[in-house]
């Protein structure tokens, strides 16, 4: 039988508290830099360039709501103010599903393409500014691999 109780199990040691609170901070700054630069320069939230980049990938540049939401990665609720936002300024389209009456599609616009355009070669820079470069090259490809199976794990019920 093991020394260790389930409250033991589930503390964290001074060292993973470290490294949770680091990636927690990176995290949080990172994300709040880049929104913060491409409000800035580009008046997009990192949240409406996701969606706009989503958008532009999808075939017929549409996306359900629903499928929109799951892979920005934000709730519904704020999808629906975003998306509410950037029908307002042109970049966006709400058309109804025909197939489904509750259901929606957010299509991107030629307006919003020229937006994502225009953001996106800054945006990429401050990304590798901000995150790619400070990693070296040798530790990249190993993070990724973190990265992929940490998400997958999370999306594991």
């Amino acid at each position: 039988m093991s020394s260790h109780t389930a409250e033991n199990q589930s503390s964290l040691t001074v060292d993973e508290l470290a490294f949770w609170r680091s990636f927690l901070a990176v995290s949080v700054r990172l994300t709040d830099a880049l929104d913060e630069s491409l409000q800035i320069d580009n008046s997009l939230t990192l949240t409406d360039h996701e969606i706009l980049f989503s958008l532009a990938r999808a075939q017929d540049r549409r996306l359900r709501m629903s499928d929109l939401a799951d892979e920005v990665l934000v709730s519904r609720s704020r999808l629906t103010y975003r998306i509410n936002r950037l029908t307002e300024v042109g970049y966006v389209e709400r058309q109804a599903c025909a197939d489904d009456r509750r259901g929606l599609w957010a299509t991107l616009t030629d307006q919003g393409a020229a937006a994502l355009s225009a953001a996106t070669p800054s945006h990429e820079a401050n990304i590798r500014q901000k995150f790619v470069d400070p990693i070296p090259k040798q530790h990249r490809q190993s993070m990724a691999e973190i990265f992929a199976l940490m998400e997958e794990k999370l999306r594991s019920p």
